[in-house]
């Protein structure tokens, strides 16, 4: 097991003590852990080397952690901790639950002594973060929650309920969530405002989706923008339809017809879209859900990063753990979604079929981020600066970031983006030095001409 855990790099759910004399650290550590998703804590371990030097007297030193967590961390936590022998040595292993808390330093209080994993790092927990512990101990999301000035536009409702053949009636905006009793009155909950107010961003400003197609592989110039602002059910089709007139179309002949074929699988943008819209934090101030088209990728971001309880791993082994209930049940009725927690391995599953590179899955924070890579890599090729490259490549036989620069007639920032990502997908060979040398050379690699 150590090995295993030695073998790790500290993140989200893993971090080496050398030693228990910074107890003030080890106990923001556990908190953080126990707030965020879990995690294991292995003392006895340089953080930065991950070389074993062990703990003297680990019998004792377990028994003063112990007592140091009971008396310093409320409410009361107390993970299972091991001794394990290491390279002839002895460490301490930590293994700290996600459960819910809000855990805090009792010396702090809860404001200020509320700790939450960004990363390898413990953070204190802000106001937003705070109340989200709070509702996750009450077994709440944000979208059931009542907005008092809230509305719901029935117009809106009606059509939204056609397309499943259904009438919206009292007992099923119940069900669903999409209506609940505060103080002996009926409410709209945030979710029912979200999904069916035509005023949702006078009471959710930032819960807009915005679109972009930028030229090239930077965010240097913008081609395209967008602004979604309608109900979320009727989200989803503007903002598919704002990609699909922003990326690239093939030709496949068959033998009767002629067949446009997308650079990316079209489930696999729809699956992505609506992962955003569905795992958004919506309570987040600032904070966008945002679409980016450059020409070799699709970036998916979402405000909020993945819920409390939720780790990477899980995510994309399929594992579930909705932050919008409200949304995810209307999504169901609406039949935008099948499985709980599927989404992510059938996007994967899509673009494996159309032979694209595996999608890149982020979890950056306070934002979760799904890239999808364009269709076949050799359309890189295909693009008018990717052209004048290999034209050039025919005359002179090498290239400098400068002089790509120069061709191109763009910034030496978008060359070195451009050259990268052509060397990234074998086009080009770079000849020594590092991509930052202005002396660095590329040359074309002869297997694609």
């Amino acid at each position: 097991m150590i090995n295993h855990l030695l073998a790790g790099n500290e993140g989200k759910t893993l971090e080496f003590k050398a030693n228990v004399k910074a107890m003030n650290g080890i106990l923001k550590t556990v908190i953080a852990f126990a707030n965020t998703a879990g995690g294991v804590l292995v003392i006895g371990v340089e953080d930065k080397t991950k070389r074993v030097v062990g703990v003297n007297d680990a019998l004792q030193e377990e028994e003063r952690l112990t007592s140091a967590l009971a008396d310093s961390i409320t409410p009361l936590l107390l993970p299972d901790i091991e001794i394990c022998p290491a390279d002839g040595k002895e460490v301490l292993i930590l293994r700290i639950p996600h459960l819910a808390g809000p855990f805090f330093l009792k010396s702090e209080g809860i404001e200020k002594g509320t700790f939450v994993r960004f990363g390898s790092t413990n953070r204190q927990a802000d106001a937003e973060m705070l109340s989200a512990l709070r509702l996750l101990a009450e077994n709440r999301s944000f979208d059931e929650l009542p907005s008092l000035k809230g509305t719901i536009d029935p117009a809106i409702m009606q059509d939204v309920f056609a397309w499943i053949d259904k009438k919206p009636t009292k007992q099923i905006s119940e069900n669903l969530g999409l209506i609940t009793e505060s103080s002996g009155k009926n409410y709209p909950t945030n979710g029912g405002v979200l999904l069916f107010s035509s005023q949702r961003l006078k009471f959710f400003p930032d819960s807009i989706i915005r679109c972009a197609r930028f030229g090239g592989i930077t965010k240097e110039t913008i081609e395209d923008h967008a602004e979604i602002e309608v109900p979320l059910p009727l989200a989803i089709d503007q903002t598919i339809s704002f990609i699909e007139r922003n990326i690239r179309k093939s030709a496949k002949i068959g033998r009767m017809l002629r067949e446009d074929v997308l650079e990316y699988p079209p489930f696999a943008i729809r699956e992505a879209v609506i992962n955003a819209v569905l795992h958004a934090d919506y309570s987040m101030r600032g904070c966008q859900i945002q679409i980016a088209i450059f020409d070799d990728r699709i970036e998916f971001s979402n405000p909020g990063g993945l819920p409390f309880g939720q780790t990477l791993e899980k995510a994309i082994a399929g594992s579930s753990k909705l932050r919008n209930r409200v949304i995810g049940r209307m999504f169901r009725e609406l039949k935008l979604i099948e499985q709980w927690g599927s989404g992510l391995q059938r996007i994967f599953a899509t673009c494996k079929k159309q032979g694209l590179k595996h999608p890149l899955v982020e979890d950056l924070n306070n934002q979760f981020k799904l890239t999808l890579y364009s269709t076949q890599i050799e359309e890189i090729m295909l693009e008018p600066w990717g052209k004048i490259l290999f034209r050039y490549f025919q005359e002179e036989g090498e290239i400098t970031p400068r002089g790509a620069a120069k061709i191109w007639k763009v910034s030496i920032r978008t060359a070195r983006a451009r050259l990268r990502s052509l060397q990234e997908h074998g086009f080009i060979l770079r000849i020594g030095k590092s991509l930052s040398d202005p002396n660095v050379k590329f040359i074309q690699n002869r297997k694609f001409g």
